[in-house]
């Protein structure tokens, strides 16, 4: 059957033929298919490149060969290759000021406690939190990376859903196709498996909203399987961003190539050297002897050649690449000496201290405020067409929102005091003031306490009043 599909798409190719995504799914013509849809992974791995310090240019230096007078070999000079991560000190610093610190999730719609509580559970089975900190990294080095959520039947014959995060660095790629409102309308994965006889194995997973198309390459074509898609959606959250050291990469380099450099020069002039006339040269002891006598005969002269540092404006440069390459990537100089200083500075204060990237943070938040968005509505559709049909209409009219939190927290106690102060003046209602203070870690739970406190409050003043009222009080 496949040979026949093969022989049958060829003949519409060489005649011209036009079809279109869709068709040539149908017709298991997925090489052609793919050609529709643009492939991530020539620009993942180009920046891996960079990213990666194995493979950075400094790495490609060779030894160098000496050659005495006569031309004739005599040995080789290590030449040091000294590559810097910049790119990864610059994008886990990027992630922290994001994900450092969990998403909140917050319910804003009534009657659907128990769909909050189940999207709450799930987002914790998924491992959501160490998953998403993972893409946004993948992200920041690859410039691309998906969250891909695969629903099927565990060994107990039930629906189940997991969490795999989609990079190059581990063999996953990544195509898709949008419409002219940047919506995604299909979404590839290719991977390889190792198979019958430890072959290798392509294979492309296909995700429309209507229809998975499972397809695996073989010898002639390609085998596939079409699948209706039950989630109702892509099941994907795709992460797209320029790279985070975006613009340094040059500058980078210059310092790995003046590194390596003079590590090659420390080779040779850092240690002292012996200057010496030939009348002391001839009376020098061995190089065994622990007792060192020299004699100086006919006026000799012996002393010590030492280099003492390199010169002003080599200083001068570092510095001045090192500040540029933090600083044009938004990111703060972050070491022990300079964390020293911040010990007992306020949340407020560290937030103006690390300035930059805070700036990269909000600007990030542009699009993850839409990654999230869509997280939402997706793990809905899931809990409500997949994982938890009989509650579909709950997990429906569940409205979520999401908060970025500080990666260094927040001055609770001015915040505390402010919320009181508000609460006082009658401008927040006592759930509010429960739910926003940072002293109480289940606000359901502790107003339940406030109303039943309530409720035994009001019972002992009625009993007061029937005692007084009988005579009972004094």
């Amino acid at each position: 059957m496949g040979f026949f599909n093969v022989i049958k798409n060829e003949v519409k190719a060489a005649v011209g033929y036009q079809q279109n995504f869709t068709s040539l799914l149908e017709a298991k013509d997925i090489s052609r298919a793919l050609n529709y849809m643009q492939d991530r992974s020539g620009f993942a791995e180009k920046a891996l490149l960079e990213y990666k310090v194995e493979n950075h240019e400094v790495m490609k230096r060779q030894d160098k060969a000496v050659y005495d007078k006569k031309g004739n070999f005599l040995r080789w000079q290590k030449r040091w290759k000294i590559p810097i991560p910049y790119q990864s000190f610059i994008n886990e610093i990027a992630l922290v000021f994001l994900y450092g610190r969990p998403v909140k999730w917050t319910q804003r719609s009534k009657g659907t406690d128990y769909a909050f509580e189940q999207y709450i559970k799930l987002l914790e089975r998924l491992r959501f939190n160490a998953n998403v900190r993972e893409a946004k990294r993948v992200a920041g080095a690859e410039g691309t990376s998906a969250m891909l959520f695969h629903v099927f039947r565990n060994k107990e014959g039930k629906p189940d859903v997991l969490l795999n995060v989609l990079s190059k660095q581990n063999g996953d790629d990544i195509y898709l196709i949008k419409d002219q409102y940047k919506r995604m309308t299909a979404f590839a994965w290719g991977y390889y498996l190792n198979e019958s006889g430890n072959r290798s194995i392509y294979h492309v997973d296909i995700y429309k909203d209507d229809t998975v198309y499972y397809c695996k390459r073989v010898s002639v074509g390609w085998e596939v399987k079409a699948i209706p898609n039950v989630i109702g959606k892509i099941p994907v959250i795709l992460f797209e961003q320029e790279l985070e050291h975006e613009g340094t990469q040059p500058m980078i380099h210059r310092v790995e190539s003046m590194e390596s450099t003079d590590a090659d020069v420390n080779d040779r002039f850092a240690n002292p050297a012996m200057v010496a006339t030939a009348e002391v040269l001839n009376s020098l002891p061995k190089a065994e002897e622990e007792a060192k006598l020299f004699i100086l005969k006919n006026g000799g002269k012996i002393e010590y050649l030492t280099w003492d540092q390199a010169s002003q404006s080599k200083t001068n440069e570092y510095e001045r690449l090192d500040k540029h390459i933090l600083s044009k990537s938004f990111t703060p100089n972050i070491d022990f000496d300079n964390m020293k200083s911040l010990g007992n500075l306020s949340a407020k204060a560290i937030r103006k201290v690390m300035l930059l990237a805070v700036i990269k943070a909000e600007k990030r938040k542009e699009t993850h405020d839409n990654y999230m968005n869509r997280t939402g509505n997706l793990l809905r559709a899931i809990l409500g067409n997949v994982l938890d049909y009989q509650h579909k209409a709950e997990y429906e009219a569940l409205q979520l929102g999401h908060e970025f939190q500080e990666p260094f927290g927040e001055d609770v106690s001015d915040i505390l005091a402010d919320i009181s102060k508000q609460y006082n003046d009658g401008a927040m209602s006592r759930q509010t003031y429960v739910e926003m203070s940072y002293l109480i870690k289940d606000a359901k739970t502790e107003i339940e306490r406030l109303k039943q406190e309530d409720l035994e409050a009001i019972a002992k003043q009625q009993e007061l009043n029937r005692i007084d009222v009988f005579g009972g009080g004094e």
